[in-house]
């Protein structure tokens, strides 16, 4: 027997709005951004500035990327995708580290060029305002896209989030670079500027490209999670074991699997409400979970090979494996198997 249940629609339905509203924030600050930079580069020519509004180009694409993303994402489930449109956000990381790599490429070759050709840097006054202004304001929608993630778990929202979080630490290397170049006397230190901010920007783009990826992909909840899951479930004594338990992010929706041993001699009525009352405990934890439940009864499970992973999330009480790879059958009072066993 097996029983499923929607995710919870009022955790989902603030979840969306808080990341509708701050990629809107998100492209509005871009915008900002790139005519200040804008203005700064023509009256000063610096590469640092010609770096960070680049980077500011390519931070507005990200953001309209994420900003359409988490609308799509939040469609959902149909016909054509029974789990959801979560995963584009995950598509929306992706095409954003992406962007952040070309970002990163042009800058670096800018500014090789400049270190072997430099141009004096003016109206360094001008400049130096408008890099202080704009480290303001990314500070600002740090903070609230920090907010934000912590309501919703956005991945979307993470990557744009580390776009500007670079930004951060990239806008003090290009205003040490703009003052190096307009008031020391010392352009080719505002060039090797923008090629600290390039290298950075590159390092920031490979861990986009793994979490994206991870997504994608389908990588395992962390085994902290998996043992919550699974101590849920278990804390009805008449529930004995715990196998075959798959769970992964599906945006920011969690998609759990598991079979669960029960009494063999139960009615058909009594297992499901077993069941579903684990449903509720286990959405206790995790609000926005998408579940599915199977029934065994208790000794019929077979004996399949298992990963390590599976040994880890074992109670300690658990009987061992009578062969290598091999878990044994489950027995009354069992407590929980790994996974996949």
């Amino acid at each position: 027997m097996s029983t499923s249940s929607s995710p919870s629609p009022a955790p989902l339905e603030d979840a969306n709005q808080a990341t509708r509203n701050i990629t809107r924030l998100s492209v509005g600050v871009a915008v900002l951004l790139i005519v200040l930079k804008a203005f700064a580069l023509g009256a000063s020519g610096s590469v640092s500035i010609l770096a960070s509004l680049t980077d500011s180009a390519l931070d507005l694409a990200g953001s309209l990327t994420a900003f359409f993303a988490v609308r799509w994402a939040a469609a959902p489930p149909d016909q054509e995708h029974r789990y959801g449109h979560g995963k584009g956000e995950a598509l929306s990381a992706l095409v954003q580290a992406g962007l952040v790599f070309a970002s990163a490429v042009f800058i670096g070759w800018e500014a090789i060029q400049r270190i072997f050709d430099p141009r004096p840097v003016t109206s360094g006054g001008w400049a130096v305002g408008v890099v202080v202004i704009g480290i303001g304001i990314t500070t600002w929608l740090v903070w609230m896209q920090t907010r934000a993630l912590k309501k919703t778990g956005s991945l979307a929202v993470a990557g744009d989030r580390a776009h500007y979080a670079e930004d951060l630490a990239a806008n003090v290397v290009v205003l040490i670079g703009v003052i190096s170049g307009a008031f020391l006397n010392a352009p080719g230190l505002d060039a090797a500027a923008g090629l600290v901010v390039a290298v950075w920007l590159f390092w920031g783009a490979t861990g986009m490209l793994r979490s994206a990826a991870d997504h994608l992909l389908d990588r395992a909840l962390p085994e902290s999670e998996l043992a919550a899951l699974t101590q849920a479930v278990l804390a009805d004594p008449r529930i004995s074991g715990v196998h075959r338990l798959r769970a992964h992010m599906a945006g920011q929706v969690m998609v759990v699997q598991m079979h669960v041993d029960l009494d063999a001699a139960l009615t058909l009525d009594a297992a499901h409400a077993i069941v579903v009352e684990a449903e509720t405990r286990v959405r206790t934890l995790f609000p926005a979970a998408d579940i599915l439940i199977h029934a065994d009864p208790r000794g019929s499970t077979p004996k399949l090979a298992q990963p390590a992973t599976d040994q880890r999330l074992a109670a300690p009480s658990a009987p061992a494996p009578s062969e290598a790879g091999v878990a044994p059958e489950a027995a009354p009072g069992a407590k929980a198997k790994g996974p996949w066993s």
